[in-house]
């Protein structure tokens, strides 16, 4: 039986975590979750939600509505599948072999993962091996990719690193709850104070001149708070598509953790996963 991983989020992280384990034979589910919006979407699976053909380093996706479609597809799709289905509905697809908790919400209270399936995997803030998950993976840029097989990830400390000369400018955030509106594409190349949007009534500029690299899909609904953009401003050398380094760091050691563990369980007489090393 093809090996079955679920991932929690469908933002740049999570996406590159996917394509991962599509390569090592999973057949892999990512389920959306609506904390935080994702703004990298270019460089994530996330708008296959909306049925818009996705494609991430030669790996496709495809939205799916119900259990019984993914149970009818696992195995049997040449790419990823994306669902607003949660974790309580996948858990009864199917045994999940592999369950990533990549929705990166740093400051909000991290569940208990272990047990839920065959190898538990958290990624960043908040999580703890031997305590809420079996493996801890470190997301902040400095230690992207680190595994922990014991203790806690390092904590959230709200400084973005640099990036085109800005840190935390280059993110407009939302100032209150609403529906957010605009008609830009990631990618667009924009100047200081151009209108990027509306949040309800409240007009959402660009603080100043690059590419977008991040962007909140129209018509989404935000919490105050959230991130609704982020600027670019390395000229010629902006990025915006593919996958990142350190979502590749990271993606790379959620695999290298899963094939060693695997190999500590099947020590112990466990049944074999067959997954490609």
């Amino acid at each position: 039986m093809v090996p079955f991983a679920v991932i929690l989020g469908t933002n740049e992280v999570a996406s590159a975590v996917a394509v991962q384990l599509h390569r090592a034979g999973f057949s892999v589910v990512l389920s959306h979750d609506p904390m935080p919006p994702v703004i990298r979407r270019k460089m994530a699976f996330h708008d296959a939600l909306f049925d818009d053909l996705v494609t991430l380093d030669g790996v496709g996706a495809q939205r799916a509505a119900t259990g019984l479609e993914i149970r009818g597809a696992l195995g049997r799709t040449a790419g990823v599948l994306v669902t607003e289905l949660g974790l309580l509905d996948l858990l009864v697809v199917r045994t999940l072999d592999v369950l990533v908790d990549a929705r990166m919400q740093k400051y909000q209270t991290i569940p208990d993962l272990r047990r839920l399936a065959r190898h538990t995997i958290g990624l960043g803030p908040g999580f703890s091996a031997g305590s809420n998950c079996d493996i801890a993976i470190e997301t902040r840029p400095a230690t992207a990719g680190r595994i922990l097989e014991q203790g806690p990830t390092e904590p959230a400390d709200a400084m973005p690193p640099d990036l085109g000369g800005h840190a935390a400018e280059r993110f407009v955030r939302a100032e209150v709850s609403g529906r957010w509106h605009t008609a830009l594409e990631i990618g667009t190349r924009i100047f200081k104070s151009f209108v990027i949007g509306h949040l309800g009534n409240l007009v959402v500029r660009a603080p100043f001149d690059g590419i977008l690299r991040g962007l909140v899909r129209d018509g989404t609904e935000v919490p105050a708070g959230s991130k609704l953009l982020e600027v670019d401003a390395r000229g010629r050398n902006a990025s915006w598509t593919g996958i990142d380094g350190r979502s590749r760091r990271i993606a790379k050691a959620v695999a290298h953790a899963i094939a060693k563990r695997e190999a500590q369980l099947q020590q112990r007489g466990a049944p074999i996963l067959h997954i490609v090393k």
